[in-house]
């Protein structure tokens, strides 16, 4: 995982902005007969950064060989989108009322963070993501 400081930085920045429901937020639900890139591919196929962004955040990932909730070493960084659950976790669920532990959750708490900052808040692990050619098309469009 290529998850620094500067994530949580540009993720408490954008939390001084009150979260707000929004009418385009989807959650879709995870069929236990999808692997979790299945799942975010299909979840992100709009906006193909999204899709490359969680193969180096979690190498679609999200739980641990365990079955346990993937969680960054280093800090409170958790799921396939690598999200900061201290930042992130009460507002979502408070606001949004959705639950960043669940694949489900993390991917439409992502998908809010994306639409309300683009790809800002993964801007530490863009080094591995901004070479992609989604990350490129992504540029492009905006």
């Amino acid at each position: 995982m290529h998850l620094t400081a500067s994530i949580a930085l540009a993720v408490s920045a954008f939390l001084t902005s009150s979260l707000e429901s929004t009418d385009t937020l989807r959650i879709q639900p995870f069929s236990p007969a999808q692997t979790v890139e299945e799942y975010v591919r299909d979840y992100f196929a709009d906006e193909p950064v999204m899709i490359a962004i969680a193969k180096c955040e979690s190498q679609f990932r999200q739980t641990d060989k365990n079955g346990k909730l993937l969680k960054n070493a280093n800090s409170s960084a958790i799921g396939v989108f690598q999200i900061m659950s201290s930042l992130h976790a009460t507002g979502a669920e408070k606001n949004l009322g959705i639950d960043i532990t669940t694949i489900e959750g993390n991917s439409a708490y992502a998908r809010y963070l994306f639409e309300n900052s683009g790809t800002k808040p993964w801007n530490a692990s863009k080094a591995c993501w901004g070479k992609t050619q989604e990350a490129k098309d992504h540029l492009a469009s905006i």
